[in-house]
């Protein structure tokens, strides 16, 4: 393995800005400083870059079936558009079956990835049941599988929903055995029955996925599951927070002290509810869960990013191409598949809309994109810094080209882009995981198949 010495950027993280070289070593950063002197390194230059911490994208969903298909984009696919979009690490949601053993989802999620991942990743857990098979497999999940992520679902009713009982009981668990537990927070049971009554009515549009799905059963689903939290006195990430009504349940519960932490998503904060709206069956491009909102809730959400009501911001990567997946859904929306491909443009889109319209600094981008994801999902310091001993994870960032977001240009494999025509400053150039270029001068020169699997620590945030 070369030796490289990154010279001439502008270092960025979560706390400081300087310039300096960055000398790497087997995969690992061996020395920050001024005029880096080593005559076997290979030097790369980043003059007028930013270097960044390789983002961590805390939520995607890769070859993943729902709906009655599989999504477009596969851990191939998938982690080769998150590196040219500046994402060095996932953590992927392992979906599990009730009745059957843990592990057998967790390996037909490695089976997935196997061989196909460019970039390093890991697994969140969904948990559906609880029972004595599942509690006595837990402790093995997170100790040798390295998983200390739990996923449990409020929404989709007769599908992925769990009650609140076992939401209780995940909590109770987590705290015991050093987990996060992470809510899809929607009532589901009102949403069954919305839709339902839609579709008596005739009103088959994608627009009715929003109308049926109104933020306030998001407010109440995020309060329900904070107070649970609080009883069994334990930790809970809220996942692609949406509303207002959600962000003031979170604001209240870590306000009282409770350890809540939330997360929000690119598409929340730039694309609104009207785009459901969109003739000829477009608005079926975006259709998700939870949906699109009015727009005046955009700016509560880049509120709670800037003043710490929200710690986080992941893709909720789920892309299903419109031609042939989201056309299942015509003539009747709750049979559009949910999700769009966001996965390639979450980092530019929040250094875009966020850093450079002032809504956010350039630390708090860092910390968003990459080091508090992270730490709460216990990758921190191997990823989400820059710092002597941590992975080579590192985004060589040119702060200034003007761009516009386009499927004609996108890595993802899908047939739109949720952002299409959308201006954009700022492009990851050159990327680099564990020291190897996976995308260099905008070209991908990677190895499918070089990502690996990381074990992550128990939940520790202090």
């Amino acid at each position: 393995m070369t030796i490289k010495i990154i010279r001439g950027g502008t270092i960025v993280t979560a706390r400081d800005k300087y310039q300096a070289d960055i000398r790497i070593r087997d995969g690992k950063i061996e020395a920050i400083g001024v005029h880096l002197e080593d005559t076997d390194a290979e030097i790369v230059d980043a003059s007028g870059c930013y270097v960044f911490p390789g983002g961590v994208d805390p939520h995607t969903h890769l070859d993943m079936p729902f709906g009655g298909t599989i999504t477009a984009d596969d851990f191939e696919t998938g982690t080769i558009a998150a590196a040219f979009g500046g994402t060095t690490t996932i953590v992927d949601f392992c979906l599990t079956n009730k009745g059957e053993p843990l592990r057998n989802a967790l390996q037909t999620w490695h089976a997935k990835a196997e061989g196909k991942a460019v970039i390093d990743f890991g697994f969140h857990l969904m948990i559906s049941e609880i029972n004595d098979q599942v509690l006595s497999e837990l402790p093995q999940v997170i100790k040798e599988e390295g998983v200390t992520s739990f996923k449990v679902f409020m929404a989709y009713k007769n599908v992925l929903q769990a009650d609140d009982g076992t939401l209780y009981r995940t909590l109770l668990q987590a705290k015991e055995l050093g987990a996060l537990v992470m809510v899809h927070a929607e009532n589901g049971d009102v949403i069954d029955y919305l839709v339902q009554e839609a579709l008596k009515n005739g009103q088959t549009d994608p627009i009715y996925h929003a109308l049926t799905r109104p933020s306030e059963l998001e407010g109440e689903a995020t309060g329900r599951a904070a107070r649970l939290t609080g009883l069994a006195n334990s930790r809970l990430y809220v996942v692609h927070v949406t509303c207002a009504e959600a962000v003031q349940q979170i604001a209240e519960a870590r306000n009282q002290g409770l350890e809540i932490w939330g997360e929000t998503c690119p598409q929340y904060l730039v694309l609104d509810q009207s785009y459901l709206e969109r003739p000829e069956f477009e608005g079926a491009k975006y259709v998700w869960s939870p949906p699109l909102r009015e727009a005046w809730h955009q700016e509560v959400l880049w509120n709670a990013l800037k003043n710490g009501q929200l710690q986080t911001v992941g893709s909720d990567q789920c892309s299903f191409n419109f031609n042939g997946q989201k056309e299942l859904g015509r003539g009747d929306f709750s049979k559009i598949p949910n999700g769009g491909p966001i996965i390639e443009d979450r980092f530019s889109l929040l250094f875009s809309e966020g850093v450079l319209k002032d809504r956010i600094s350039i630390h708090q981008f860092v910390d968003l994109v990459s080091t508090r994801s992270s730490k709460l999902f216990g990758l921190f310091p191997q990823k989400g810094t820059i710092a002597v001993g941590s992975d080579a994870d590192l985004v060589i960032f040119d702060p200034n080209v003007e761009r516009v977001l386009s499927a004609e240009t996108h890595h993802m494999n899908v047939d739109y882009s949720a952002f299409e025509g959308m201006k954009v400053t700022g492009e990851p150039v050159s990327v680099l995981s564990r020291g190897e270029f996976i995308v260099r001068n905008k070209q991908f020169v990677g190895t499918v198949g070089s990502g690996r699997f990381v074990k992550r620590k128990p939940y520790n945030v202090k």
